[in-house]
């Protein structure tokens, strides 16, 4: 079941998609949002990325030489 949002974590969100594309490079406040839209975008990619490099350290630990066949789960395929 997700976690609920609160209405501070909505109005934090970014109401742009994560590109430049038809953005107005003119327009200063468009093009701010979509640099902010791009980089949380980023951010996360890289936070996700941590944690998936964390699980499988801890699974290389513990399951040794089979920690290909029992983690491949965590590398995506």
């Amino acid at each position: 079941m997700p976690t609920p949002e609160s209405e501070m974590f909505k109005a934090k969100k970014p109401t742009v998609p994560p590109t430049f594309d038809g953005v107005d490079f003119n327009d200063n406040v468009a093009l701010k949002k979509a640099q902010d839209a791009i980089l949380k975008e980023q951010f996360v990619r890289s936070m996700m990325a941590r944690l998936v490099r964390e699980e499988m350290g801890k699974c290389y630990r513990r399951e040794g030489v089979n920690h290909l066949e029992k983690c491949g789960h965590l590398r995506g395929g």
